[in-house]
């Protein structure tokens, strides 16, 4: 097996088939047939076929005269090529339990969900607050935060503001503001909070 040679099967030519795809799709969503792709691209009629049908291999610079006269990206011609990406399923009632300041006043933080190395994901946290709770002082952090009440009733602060809070309320909030459990009215409390950076 060399590189221009590939096994069958192998990555390059799943990538032909991409482009293969990609090529077709963008040339008939702009109503251009072979011969009018060609015309604009200074490619053969032949050769737009031989991509469309994934039995060439084509060069970068193919790849840029193809993306020109199409007026796309040339990197939407590749569009699909990477598809593993990283999702976390959790199951009802799972989740991993993590320590934050208001453990210690009795308040239960269940991470929903992680991405591995993605610095602008979101963090949903199912947040469980029970009789053994205690409200604690007010917190900060970068980024926005968005919560949501599923179950019991409290008094939300937020800066200068305070939100009572009941199942099917929501809360946007920007995180740098002072925040937090003000008063627990109707226990036990569970909200999602998700917060992004």
């Amino acid at each position: 097996m060399t590189a221009e040679n590939p096994e069958p099967g192998g990555a390059p030519e799943k990538l032909e088939r991409i482009i293969a795809g990609q090529l077709r799709h963008y040339r008939t969503a702009n109503s251009l047939s072979a011969a009018e792709l060609a015309a604009r691209t200074g490619l053969s009629k032949a050769m737009i076929s031989k991509i469309e049908t994934a039995s060439t291999s084509c060069s970068l610079t193919t790849l840029q005269r193809l993306a020109d006269g199409l007026q796309i990206p040339v990197t939407a011609l590749f569009r699909g090529a990477d598809t593993d990406r990283d999702a976390t399923f959790t199951r009802s009632g799972q989740g991993s339990l993590t320590v934050r300041s208001g453990t210690q006043h009795g308040h239960e933080y269940r991470v929903l969900g992680t991405l591995k190395g993605r610095s602008d994901a979101i963090e949903p946290t199912l947040v469980t607050l029970t009789d053994a709770s205690d409200v604690f002082p007010l917190f900060q952090h970068p980024g926005t935060e968005f919560i949501y009440m599923l179950s019991g009733k409290m008094v939300y602060g937020h800066g200068a503001y305070e939100y009572t809070m009941e199942p099917g309320d929501s809360l946007l909030l920007d995180g740098e503001g002072p925040h937090g459990p003000l008063e627990l009215l109707d226990l036990p409390i569970q909200f999602l909070a998700i917060a992004a950076k």
